[in-house]
């Protein structure tokens, strides 16, 4: 399918001058993440008040490389050596996060009274494609697996950053890009070099793959010394933009008047998982000695990009917060079958 035809050409544009125009309207009011939060409400907003917007997938995985890219030019030699030493805690915090996604799929069921199955898919603390395709394996209900990670991110998008920024939250954590200044020649070999990583885990179905094949090819040249070129603000912005509408075009006006009881329900739920994700954080942050902040957005269910986006604006230990959701991300796609079993198994031995 093209990129664009003359059909859903002038929805797309509209959605980008919406979103361009809630970016700087974010701006000037000085909120937290203002290019991908304007985007992201002023999208939904239109697109529920039954606007005629378009988002191309090729749209979402360009936001998604800028972000990746940018992020992997944090993983420094020296980095890298102190995310080994918290290689236990991070291994913690993907249990923590495997425990917290069955209870909130336990209370989900409780309070909405849909099926085990979709609750416990819909409450995994992963991406919304992921769990929806995995859900879809073992009998949930797709759309209802789908509508519950959309509003749980833009929950967390809502809520943590600007908790954050109201509470004067800033951190002074040293982390910097290993390459500071653009450098275009090195910039379009970097441009390549991560565009092929993503083109690679695609090919081989790999989750996240624009986001995690830039992230590791970057990871991998700036580990190693290799800084070809920092990536220019606006590239940043762009990527938060994109992802912004790709997030709230989602939100279709049929999403609040199907099965209110259960987006309350999932509403409660996300909230009662940041409050006991909270908890865990500073229990960590006690621990290990990792800025309590930046342990809240490391184990928040929110998704990689957002949270990591937030640390680095706040200035809150970038390296680990990507480090911990990407854990947490590759652990569950590849445990979340398992787990389902595991607790689907269990219940019928409780039931006898």
């Amino acid at each position: 399918m093209p990129f664009l035809t003359r059909a859903n050409a002038p929805p797309f544009l509209l959605s980008l001058a919406i979103g361009f125009i809630a970016a700087l309207a974010c701006d000037w009011l000085d909120t937290p993440l203002p290019w991908m939060i304007g985007p992201l409400f002023g999208s939904a907003i239109a697109r529920m008040a039954g606007a005629q917007l378009y988002n191309p997938v090729q749209v979402r995985e360009a936001g998604q490389w800028a972000i990746g890219t940018a992020l992997g030019l944090y993983f420094t030699p020296a980095v890298l050596g102190v995310l080994l030493s918290y290689l236990g805690y991070i291994v913690a915090g993907v249990g923590f996060a495997m425990l917290l996604g069955v209870f909130c799929g336990w209370l989900l069921h409780k309070l909405s009274g849909v099926e085990k199955t979709t609750a416990f898919f819909a409450m995994a603390v992963g991406g919304a494609s992921e769990m929806a395709s995995q859900g879809e394996r073992h009998g949930a209900k797709v759309d209802r697996v789908a509508a519950a990670h959309s509003l749980r991110i833009m929950m967390v998008v809502a809520i943590i950053p600007f908790l954050f920024k109201f509470a004067g939250v800033q951190g002074s954590d040293v982390y910097a890009p290993g390459a500071r200044v653009v450098h275009y020649p090195g910039l379009l070999l970097l441009i390549l070099l991560t565009s092929a990583g993503a083109l690679l885990l695609k090919r081989i179905r790999s989750p996240n793959a624009w986001v995690i094949g830039p992230l590791a090819v970057a990871i991998g040249l700036t580990s190693t010394g290799i800084n070809l070129s920092a990536l220019p603000e606006w590239m940043v912005h762009l990527g938060q933009l994109f992802i912004g509408i790709s997030l709230g075009t989602r939100f279709t006006p049929e999403f609040l008047h199907t099965a209110p009881r259960y987006l309350a329900s999932v509403a409660v739920c996300a909230l009662v998982a940041m409050g006991i994700a909270a908890c865990f954080a500073f229990g960590l942050s006690a621990v290990s000695g990792i800025h309590p902040a930046t342990a809240i957005l490391a184990t928040s269910p929110g998704g990689i990009a957002e949270m990591s986006l937030t640390a680095k604006t706040l200035q809150l230990g970038v390296p680990i917060v990507t480090a911990f959701h990407v854990t947490r991300m590759a652990a569950l796609v590849l445990t979340i079958g398992p787990l389902f079993r595991l607790a689907r198994n269990w219940e019928r031995r409780r039931r006898g």
